[in-house]
């Protein structure tokens, strides 16, 4: 099964990326480029929904912060 979800990517003043998402309770991760931000937000978000059993493209211009939405495959 797939499911889109929402990231909120922001750039933190040290220079790293910080993925939230409102679809997914506890989904926080933190990667050097917007990349590897969205690589680790995707393997914790279908961990996270697998764990939970829960219910819960393409880019967007570019800048300090914008919402992302990614397909996990649970």
């Amino acid at each position: 099964m797939e499911k889109i979800i929402s990231l909120h990517i922001e750039k933190l003043p040290e220079g790293y990326y910080l993925a939230t998402s409102d679809d997914v309770q506890g989904l926080v991760a933190q990667g050097r480029t917007i990349a590897e931000t969205i690589e680790i937000a995707r393997d914790i978000a279908k961990k996270l929904l697998e764990a939970s059993e829960g219910q819960i493209a393409m880019l967007p211009g570019l800048s300090d912060n914008f919402d992302y939405p990614i397909l996990i495959g649970v």
